[in-house]
């Protein structure tokens, strides 16, 4: 699956199509019914980007099973309860799994449920009963509305997802997880610095000033705050950065910042005049 987040505008329909496919459904030996609460086979992850604390742009993360390469559920199922078909899907067996709760822990990305009336771990199965019935792709992929969802073969060059991969940047989620997962991402929130520019003595917004961001072994990156003295760097990564502030007329600063989390807002930096 290839999913690209730059088209998600998280409707949640692909998790609505999943509930509609296997609540109250059975498909053996593919699985058992899901549960109508407390599972999502299927889930979005909102992530919150703050360009200024009063401008907050959402971004989804749509996350179903990875169907890993190298699936750490595997090494943890007793008795061959977790399996990968021939066309790379990993299936929970609905009858070997029975009790196997360790099974949820296992998994990094946190997509295997309980079922407690099953006594059944649970998961995303890519609708395979549905594919062994000629289907193309799942429902999930089938009801979204807007193309972000992606199914097809990649080991075919001339399939959809193996375009849509040369075409854009495609990458994996959490790759320090290391399990080679076969979900592929396109569009994934990257690192995000942002803050306000304010001119001291005038206590306004310091509007189309130069902010320059240099990280080493990266290029200087450079951006003009907009007439509310915001500005922002997206696309960066999880290390040290210094952020220099010029305006004509005011001292030149400099910040160093160093990068952990998803967003940082850096607040106001507040410019002095020059002497």
């Amino acid at each position: 699956m290839v999913i690209n987040l730059d088209r998600c505008i998280g409707c949640y329909t692909c998790q609505i199509a999943c509930k509609d496919e296997h609540v109250g459904n059975a498909f053996p030996p593919v699985t058992k019914p899901q549960p109508t609460f407390g599972q999502f086979w299927i889930r979005i992850h909102e992530v919150e980007r703050a360009l200024s604390p009063s401008h907050i742009r959402v971004h989804y993360i749509t996350i179903p099973c990875q169907h890993c390469g190298d699936a750490p559920c595997m090494k943890e199922a007793k008795e061959d309860a977790i399996y990968r078909r021939k066309d790379g899907i990993v299936i929970i067996d609905p009858v070997k799994a029975v009790g196997q709760k360790q099974l949820v822990q296992s998994c990094p990305y946190e997509v295997i449920f309980w079922n407690e009336a099953e006594n059944l771990p649970q998961k995303c199965t890519f609708c395979a009963h549905l594919l062994d019935d000629g289907w193309k792709e799942p429902r999930c992929v089938q009801t979204c509305p807007t193309g972000c969802l992606n199914f097809g073969d990649l080991d075919d060059p001339t399939s959809k997802v193996s375009k849509l991969l040369e075409e854009m940047k495609g990458e994996i989620f959490h790759p320090e997880f290391e399990a080679k997962p076969n979900v592929y991402y396109i569009g994934l929130p990257k690192p995000h610095l942002s803050g306000t520019v304010v001119y001291g003595d005038k206590d306004q917004c310091a509007g189309n000033i130069t902010i320059t961001l240099m990280g080493q072994g990266d290029k200087k990156r450079k951006t003009k705050t907009d007439f509310f003295g915001d500005f922002a760097f997206d696309g960066l990564g999880n290390k040290t950065y210094t952020v220099q502030f010029d305006a004509r007329g005011y001292e030149s600063q400099t910040q160093e910042v160093t990068l952990k989390d998803d967003l940082y807002h850096l607040g106001e930096i507040i410019l002095r005049k020059a002497k």
